[in-house]
């Protein structure tokens, strides 16, 4: 193909009559000259490039250019008449109309003047990234002969960027094609014209008449960017917020194998990676939580093939490994901060960022290739918190679980749809459940009451949507189409943390409002019983001063699940089933012990960030030997015992040579959490001591392990729960820097009975004077110590008059379960404004 050099601009030429624009020539104030998402790759450029973030170039076909390209062509009458019976919810006449005007526009040929600029704009990013070889140089034109001997074959993205996309409050995610591995000015210019025809997708049709935008005030500008050889490597999208939550501290980072179309698309499971904002910044590597992808596919370029691209399956080696490291994590993350910062300077206001990534296969190195603000939860309104719960006492097994989107709960009649021809099947309020969602779902997405898909990550098509339209959604489920059937009622649960839940049947439940603007400020602390990491982010909206209990049993029961010991001693093993069971979960570590310590330091970590810097009181394994029995592996190390809640629980396991090897890993995990993810609001507390020199052997034990008292500002407690803790209060005062009341095991131990028979249930009760006179005197000794003093019991929450008399006694904090945070802060601030007349801060 010949090519003609586009005339140079004049000084009189103005930008908005600009057919072609470059990167480096537009900013974020240029959405309505080059759309959003080419005003913020020029954004980028021009001011994050100097700061080490590494954006590709390229340039983009102007929103002037597109109207130009309608105007000389003389098709706008003809459109407006396509589009003069537009009913988007008729699936049939939105594809009619939808396919009309694309055809209308594939078939009117570009102005010779905007073919010449794209040519020419196209050949000059050939230039500065070195592709092709200039011939002879001679004769008159020596620049047409130049251009003319450059093999110009560069591959590009071209990508649509709408006029109103990438808003903060409409992100038009997918709406518009976009087309990868295009080479040479040929491919190009098709690329740019099917761009063009792209403003008429069925999706995009019914997403701008379900936002209120004029289909005629819209213009198209194209992008076309240098292409990252993430085909050889991996791809991804990122926020610089958690997206389920809204919890501004964390960026979520996903990863894929190959180009990230598939991770947008929702068409692979991919690596999910969160890293805590605050200390990154710090210089600390805070990466919180790292879930593997199945990652079964990966796009490449279609080398030598009749596409631009194509799917391949990813070897099952590279399955169960990360896509990447945690370098590059951490790069990633704080490329995000860097954005975020940036974007929220120029709007004068907090800005999270939806980002997308690629690595370069052949150099290693990182780029972002596109950036716009977040959509949903930047949306929402701060002062209000709802929450969902179910209604029933037990819930029955689920049929399937995957990755909750959302916080809510949605159900309804399951329509099970195999692909996008049968979405006319689909009836308003029905819980769509297919293989993966892409735009061209949209017209039916907004009608479900849930959606359930068996591929995709939380930063997939279906997850961006649902979040938008406030609508549930389980992503990643890998068998819900065979699982579930149509016709079938059920229930699809986001409200139990990351872990999305589908239920059979119809199951009530309640949407709880709650106002925050107008809580009391309390002289005692009101803090939070945490046991679940992944509902950490979300517990962290409700107001509190932090958590006073976070019990590692959770986490080891939950996401542990085996005995500490027998990934110590695994080669000494008897148990096959359980030997078999370890070696799945431990798959990815070659030293065994270390999943145990991953594992729960990134549960800790979860948690101290949801928190942070307010105190987070990380309780040390508190499991009796009959609990302990029962993780896998277990039964091989303990002991039977006629009594465990008295026996070897607690302290006195720590520093006891046949545990202290696996209380070695609590403490590694807990080290980790505060000198690597910079979590210095970890406060380790420890339970069921019952000397005052049991607790020095403790320490001791601690401190071999990096764990030293008073070093970077490490504080210990001591849970006071043995009536031995009180009448030597001011010996363990000595020892520790604080203590929490544990008033459950206070009250049985005080009055010799034992709380689980059924026998003696009547006289268990905290308001007994016997355990009152206990505290009383406890919280005395530690005033007088100057340590502080909580209680982390369930007493509080059942009974305002003991809450009452806990203030009046001058406790310094009470830590209650989350669902009675509000209710108890209310009445303590009653309480405290009765007791003096004034509430202090």
């Amino acid at each position: 193909m010949n090519i003609r050099i586009a005339p140079r601009p004049t000084p009189e030429t103005s930008r908005d009559q600009a057919l072609i624009l470059g990167f480096d020539e537009v900013g974020i104030a240029d959405i309505p000259l080059v759309g959003g998402k080419n005003a913020s790759l020029g954004e980028m450029i021009q001011h994050l490039v100097p700061l080490g973030v590494n954006v590709p170039n390229g340039f983009a076909t102007t929103a002037y250019a597109y109207r130009y390209f309608v105007q000389q062509a003389g098709i706008e009458a003809q459109l407006r008449q396509i589009f003069a019976d537009l009913d988007v919810e008729d699936v049939d006449n939105l594809r009619q109309r939808g396919r009309q005007a694309r055809s209308l526009i594939l078939h009117t040929p570009f102005p010779k003047d905007l073919e010449l600029a794209i040519s020419t704009a196209y050949c000059q990013l050939c230039e500065q990234y070195g592709v092709g070889n200039a011939a002879s140089e001679g004769q008159a034109s020596k620049e047409q002969e130049r251009l003319q001997a450059y093999h110009y074959n560069v591959d590009v993205a071209v990508r649509s960027s709408a006029t109103a996309e990438d808003l903060p409050d409409a992100s038009f995610a997918g709406q518009q094609e976009t087309y990868l591995n295009v080479h040479g000015v040929k491919q190009v210019l098709e690329s740019c014209h099917k761009c063009f025809a792209s403003i008429f997708t069925d999706r995009a049709i019914s997403y701008r008449t379900l936002k209120g935008f004029d289909h005629f005030q819209v213009a198209l500008s194209v992008g076309v960017q240098k292409m990252v050889r993430s085909d050889l490597a991996a791809s991804g999208v990122m926020f610089s917020i958690d997206t389920e939550t809204g919890f501004k501290n964390a960026a979520l980072v996903t990863a894929a194998y190959g180009l990230g179309e598939n991770v947008v698309q929702g068409a692979v499971n991919p690596d999910e990676f969160l890293v805590f904002k605050p200390t990154l910044l710090d210089g600390f590597r805070p990466i919180l939580s790292k879930h593997l992808g199945s990652k079964e596919i990966k796009m490449v370029y279609d080398l030598g093939g009749s596409k631009l691209t194509k799917n391949i399956a990813v070897p099952e080696a590279d399955r169960t490994k990360f896509a990447v490291n945690d370098d590059e994590i951490l790069t990633l993350a704080s490329w995000a901060c860097i954005i975020e910062d940036h974007y929220s300077q120029v709007r004068g206001m907090d800005t999270p960022m939806d980002i997308e990534w690629a690595k370069d296969g052949q150099t290693g190195v990182l780029f972002i290739v596109q950036a716009r603000p977040e959509t949903v939860q930047s949306q929402k309104v701060a002062n209000r918190l709802s929450a969902y719960r179910m209604t029933v006492d037990t819930l029955p097994t689920p049929f399937i679980e995957g990755r909750a989107v959302g916080d809510r709960i949605g159900q309804g009649a399951a329509r099970v749809i195999a692909s996008v021809q049968g979405i006319k099947e689909f009836q308003a309020g029905e819980v769509l459940v297919t293989n993966r969602t892409d735009p061209d779902w949209e017209p039916i997405m907004k009608k479900a009451s849930a959606i359930v898909t068996n591929q995709g990550g939380r930063t997939c098509h279906a997850a961006i949507i649902a979040r938008e339209m406030g609508i549930p959604a389980i992503v990643g489920c890998s068998t819900a189409t065979e699982v579930l059937k149509t016709g079938q009622n059920i229930t699809v649960s986001c409200a139990e943390g990351e872990t999305g839940q589908v239920y059979p049947g119809l199951i009530p439940f309640v949407v709880e409002e709650t106002a925050l603007d107008e809580l009391p400020p309390t002289r005692t602390q009101i803090l939070m019983n945490v046991g679940n990491p992944d509902e950490a982010f979300g517990l962290a909206a409700i107001p509190c001063d932090g958590v006073g209990l976070a019990r590692l049993e959770f986490i080891i029961a939950n996401q542990i699940k085996t005995h500490p010991l027998a990934l110590l001693k695994y080669d000494e093993l008897t148990d096959v089933e359980a030997k078999l069971a370890i070696a799945q979960l431990t798959a990815n570590y070659a030293y065994k012990p270390d999943f145990f310590v991953d594992k729960l330091a990134q549960g800790v970590g979860m948690i101290a960030a949801a928190f942070y810097p307010n105190p987070v009181i990380v309780r040390m394994s508190d499991f009796k030997s009959n609990e302990y029995a029962n993780l896998i592996g277990g039964r091989q190390f303990e002991p039977t015992e006629e009594n465990p809640m008295i026996g070897w629980r607690g302290a006195s396991r720590y520093y006891d040579p046949n545990y202290r090897q696996a209380y070695a890993l609590e403490c590694q995990a807990l080290k980790r959490v505060r000198d690597e993810m910079g979590l210095r609001n970890l406060i380790p507390m420890i339970p069921f001591c019952r000397t005052p020199e049991e607790g020095q052997q403790v320490l001791k034990e601690m401190s071999q392990h990096g764990l030293k008292r008073g070093e970077n500002g490490l504080q210990v407690y001591v849970m006071c729960e043995v009536p031995s803790n009180v009448v030597l209060a001011e010996e363990f005062a000595e020892v520790f820097d604080g203590f929490s009341i544990g008033s459950n095991d206070l009250t049985q131990l005080t009055l010799g009975l034992d709380r689980d028979s059924a026998l003696v249930a009547h006289i268990f009760d905290e308001r007994n004077a016997a355990v009152k006179k206990l505290v009383r005197q406890v919280i005395a000794v530690a005033k007088a110590k100057e340590r502080k003093i909580g209680i982390c019991g369930q007493a509080p929450s059942d009974y305002p008059e003991f809450a009452q008399f806990l203030v009046e006694e001058g406790i310094d904090s009470i830590s209650l379960n989350p669902d009675t945070v509000l209710k108890t802060r209310l009445a303590i601030a009653q309480v405290e404004d009765q007791s003096t007349g004034v509430v202090q801060n």
